[in-house]
């Protein structure tokens, strides 16, 4: 398992606001797949804003970590389980076609473990929307 940071997203009240406010501080070629979410590359990483990021356990903020494996979501969670996470989420197919699930880690700091089948994941861990 090679440790990084995929995405960081941002719970946000209002994702049309939100979103303006970052294209107006010049991020560009937001890709937005739903009403609730969307996505900036942010060189290697991705900056997402999310609308239901409170709902979701995460007071405000949740960091990602991308795998290149659906099967490789349920190891990333049983390795955070056995350092002493909480499973937040089990490893489940979501709605938008990828695989998911997430864990608190030791201060409450919410982690998703992705599979992203529309996203590229690179050999040296960056990942392209």
């Amino acid at each position: 398992m090679q440790p990084r940071i995929s995405v960081i997203t941002l719970g946000v009240e209002d994702l049309a606001k939100a979103r303006s406010f970052y294209e107006a501080m010049g991020w560009t070629g937001a890709q937005q797949p739903d009403d609730e979410v969307c996505f900036f590359q942010a060189g290697a990483m991705v900056l997402g804003l999310w609308s239901a990021l409170g709902g979701h356990g995460a007071p405000g903020i949740e960091l990602a970590y991308n795998v290149r494996a659906p099967e490789e979501v349920a190891d990333v969670l049983a390795c955070a389980a056995r350092a002493g996470a909480t499973i937040v989420r089990p490893s489940e197919v979501a709605p938008w076609g990828g695989t998911t699930g997430a864990f608190a880690d030791l201060d409450g700091y919410v982690w998703e473990i992705a599979h992203n089948p529309g996203w590229t994941l690179h050999e040296d861990g960056t990942v392209e929307i």
